[in-house]
């Protein structure tokens, strides 16, 4: 691990037993409230998709927009929001993602990506890979292609998320095993 990753990774805080008892809640935070690690850690981030071209920046609520909104500035792209059902005024597309108990749906909205996009989904971490999945979904009803997802990090413990993700032929970009 290069200094650069050791630096982000310790500005992270793990918060036992949140938001339940037996989760170990992985807080980015910390790297907002340190500019210089923030911004070392969006320049990161971009290394990881270097080569690779792409139309539009997509990311999901809420935690995704702190570095999706960061990495479109960036590469100097559109950025489109993916908000839970029920947040967004102008017609939607949606696609829903099963829970531990139940399910939930995601929106954006239907014109701000164009047909033929080539899209970079964009989050936090990836734990179990529904959200993303559902979002690969939204942006096959608008005839765009999601064919790449950046993120901060992917959990060790759940190494299937990311697996399921690539399965559903897409690269899983990411700086940090957490």
């Amino acid at each position: 691990m290069t200094q650069s990753l050791r630096t982000i990774k310790n500005t992270l805080k793990v918060v036992p037993n949140f938001p339940k008892k037996g989760i170990s809640f992985k807080d980015i935070t910390p790297i907002f409230t340190k500019p210089k690690v923030l911004k070392l850690t969006i320049n990161e981030m971009l290394k990881t998709i270097k080569g690779n071209k792409f139309d539009i920046v997509v990311a999901l609520e809420s935690r995704g927009f702190l570095f999706g909104t960061l990495i479109a500035q960036s590469l100097n792209l559109p950025f489109v929001p993916i908000r839970k059902k029920g947040k967004l005024p102008r017609t939607t597309v949606s696609a829903s993602y099963a829970l531990e108990y139940g399910k939930d749906t995601i929106e954006m909205h239907k014109y701000d990506v164009k047909p033929g996009s080539r899209v970079l989904i964009v989050d936090d971490i990836v734990a179990t890979g529904g959200t993303v999945l559902a979002v690969k979904q939204m942006m096959k009803q608008v005839k765009a292609k999601a064919e790449h997802l950046l993120v901060l990090g992917v959990l060790a413990e759940l190494p299937e998320g990311p697996a399921k993700i690539e399965k559903a032929g897409m690269k899983v970009h990411y700086l940090l095993k957490l």
